[in-house]
């Protein structure tokens, strides 16, 4: 899968789904500091994807970033699926 769709398919609807969660969390007066900071980190992060598609778009990053960001991604990715698989046993 290349980096855009990575992004596109993957990292921005799970970035907002969790978003939306932590959203539910602070409306329902359930929310703890940490919530709240990951709230900030995950509104930050998702700018930082947005630019990142706008870079892919604009042709402004060479293959060797572009490699760099997939891989930083999928080891993301991994130590989440790891996680849910830790939290599932």
């Amino acid at each position: 899968m290349k980096l855009k769709d990575i992004i596109e398919k993957i990292m921005i609807p799970e970035s907002k789904s969790f978003l939306n969660e932590l959203d539910e969390m602070i409306k329902n007066n359930s929310s703890s500091e940490d919530d709240l900071e990951a709230k900030k980190d995950m509104e930050y992060f998702l700018e930082e994807l947005q630019t990142i598609l706008k870079s892919i778009d604009n042709n402004q990053l060479n293959d060797k970033e572009a490699e760099e960001i997939y891989e930083k991604i999928n080891f993301m990715l991994e130590m989440h699926h790891n996680e849910h698989l830790d939290n599932e046993n």
